[in-house]
């Protein structure tokens, strides 16, 4: 759907499924279809269906498997269709070699060049048949990222996609394997015959959704982002994901007993100012000591219940108030940071490879950027001398050296490049120091004269600036009154005019159409941008300036990784891309490819999209992630 006011019907769906209430009377159930679901269990016709397939100009496929992880999980069988109401299942052996033999009789069908293979999270049975030595090869069809395109705000699973396109009600494996849980069963326990009405299902509804989904990117003039940039994108992510990266637990242990030994040491300063022993951990037991006892404000915030709120947001507010505030929120920080990576990293390395494989997740973000999962990578705090820690312990493969590339700047490029404005873009055409610039256009000195603190405040409103931010918010960020931060907005605007009407612009537009788009024609729906409301209006004010940009930033570095895999196959290079972050991709690099790889890399970046503020990557090189970045 265009967007979901465009047809009545399946905005009466999206309510419907979002109370909970999907079990409606008007789904069709695969009793009711005419439909042939066949097992293929024995040889001679597994031979005649790859056959079959290998003659197809497109099939759509699915794998059913031990596990959610396919890193880790076994092939339990894979099922395909060509028809729809048609579909085909094929068990396969818990025994490996005997496995693989049926893979192989496959194997023509997947690596066939010329056939559209199409599949819901197709990323998930190509590394799947990769671990049996099977290349999916041609062109590639994914539903859920089809979804995902048209609709990035929504769920995309196929039970729901089912629902919304097709009015049906698909067959959930909890029906087949129990509730989800420790007690859930394993796909392997069942019978073939207890499972191919379920496996055929999943390779039937694909092929259904297809079509009309391919309609719809078409409708919406998405089809060339789906195309050229998401589809092409999930073998890249698919080869990361197999790499994985190494992990240097020594490093970890390390870290872990510092961070607990200064843990130990903040608990006890507290203690000494509080003037009593309580439990740090206790948001209740922190509001008592910093709210009753010293009394560090005079009224305190309290949830319904009664009870102090002490979330971060309420102790940053606090932190001049008394030095007890610093010290809880530095030991929260050293907690979360050993509870979500240092002490979590090494369980997560995968003991047959000893690495730790990362899920880049390509339709979770509104916004178009890859998110991260198991570990989140994203998440790492990198402005802080302990997030650096983490970074340390992320090394190269043996006798590999770690290359990291990031954009400079590339948000701020593309508001040069979108608004057009000419003393920006001329900044960054000259190479200058764009905060520095900003600084002497505002404060009316020459660059050279530039003071640090001058910079330091041009660099807070330049970034604030494209997420909309008020002078409330800039105030407040930079410690300064409200007159001083309005006359540092003002003066912004004064000298790059062409922002501030590209801003303009962005919310009439959303206004107007009830999207906005990147270059590469990324929509971002924003329902409430003409709300009564002025607090949510306001948010999807920011979000219609800041969305292309960010989505922009995110297509960007989408296309380079493309091209850098592409280049990597072309020339035979054997080292690895292994991580994505944000505007930063990660390398684990042979010394004898030095030089090539780092020329490709930032060629490639540079050479992503040309803009009127060119793109420019940094670079460097170390022996850990920390050291290259």
């Amino acid at each position: 759907p265009s967007s979901p006011t465009a047809q009545p019907d399946l905005f009466g769906l999206f309510a419907q499924e979002d109370t909970g209430d999907a079990k409606n009377s008007n789904l069709t159930r695969l009793e009711s279809l005419p439909y042939d679901y066949q097992l293929i269990d024995n040889q001679e016709k597994m031979e005649e269906l790859a056959q079959n397939l290998t003659n197809q100009i497109f099939f759509s496929l699915d794998t059913e498997t031990t596990g959610t992880d396919p890193i880790t999980a076994e092939l339990v069988g894979m099922s395909f269709s060509i028809h729809e109401n048609q579909a085909f299942y094929v068990p396969v052996p818990a025994n490996r070699e005997e496995a693989l033999k049926i893979v192989n009789i496959f194997k023509p069908a997947f690596e066939n060049p010329n056939s559209l293979k199409i599949g819901q999270n197709i990323k998930y049975d190509l590394i799947m048949l990769a671990n049996y030595g099977v290349t999916l090869k041609g062109k590639m069809f994914d539903t859920m990222i089809a979804h995902y395109v048209l609709q990035p705000e929504l769920r995309h699973g196929m039970d729901y996609l089912a629902e919304v396109y097709l009015k049906y009600e698909t067959i959930k494996i909890e029906e087949l394997i129990g509730p989800k849980g420790k007690k859930q069963g394993n796909m392997r326990d069942l019978a073939p015959e207890a499972v191919y009405k379920y496996a055929c299902e999943d390779a039937d509804v694909t092929l259904k959704l297809k079509h009309i989904l391919e309609k719809e990117l078409e409708k919406n003039d998405v089809k060339k982002l789906f195309e050229e940039i998401e589809m092409p994108l999930v073998p890249v992510l698919a080869y990361m994901e197999r790499n994985g990266v190494r992990i240097d637990t020594e490093a970890l242990k390390e870290t872990s007993r510092h961070f607990t030994t200064r843990m130990n040491q903040i608990e006890e300063e507290v203690h000494q100012l509080a003037g009593m022993e309580f439990n740090i951990a206790s948001p209740k037991q922190v509001g008592e000591v910093l709210f009753d006892r010293l009394k560090i404000v005079e009224k305190a915030k309290k949830t319904k219940t009664g009870q102090y709120v002490t979330s971060e947001e309420v102790l940053e507010s606090l932190r001049g108030k008394h030095e007890i505030v610093a010290k809880i929120l530095e030991h929260r920080g050293l907690k979360k940071l050993l509870g979500t990576y240092i002490d979590a990293l090494p369980l997560l390395i995968n003991p047959a490879t000893g690495r730790i494989h990362t899920s880049f997740n390509q339709t979770v973000t509104a916004t178009g950027r890859l998110s991260s999962s198991n570990p989140n990578l994203q998440n790492i705090p990198i402005r802080n001398e302990d997030g650096k820690e983490i970074r340390k312990a992320f090394i190269p493969d043996d006798g590999c050296e770690f290359f990291s590339a990031d954009y400079s700047q590339i948000e701020l490029r593309i508001m040069a490049h979108l608004s057009g404005d000419p003393h920006m873009i001329e900044a960054f055409q000259k190479g200058q120091d764009i905060h520095a610039a900003t600084a002497a256009k505002i404060y009316k000195v020459k660059l050279e004269d530039v003071t640090r603190e001058q910079r330091s405040k041009a660099k807070t409103a330049n970034f604030g600036i494209i997420y909309g931010i008020s002078v409330f918010g800039l105030a407040e960020r930079l410690n300064v009154d409200r007159k001083e931060a309005k006359e540092l907005i003002d003066g912004y605007f004064e000298n790059y005019p062409d922002v501030k009407a590209y801003m303009d612009k962005s919310i009439q537009l959303a206004r107007e159409q009830g999207y906005i788009e990147t270059i590469f024609k990324r929509k971002r729906y924003l329902p409430d941008i003409n709300s009564k409301n002025a607090v949510v209006r306001g948010y999807a004010e920011r979000n219609a300036i800041n969305a292309p940009i960010q989505g922009s930033a995110a297509d960007i570095i989408k296309v380079a990784m493309i091209r850098i895999y592409q280049r990597f196959q072309e020339e035979g290079i054997q080292s690895k891309m292994i991580l994505q972050v944000h505007d930063e991709l990660n390398f684990s690099v042979l010394p004898e490819e030095k030089e090539k790889v780092q020329q490709i890399v930032i060629s490639e970046m540079e050479a992503a999209y040309k803009m009127k503020a060119p793109l420019r990557a940094d670079y460097g090189w170390g022996q850990n992630w920390l050291e290259a970045h």
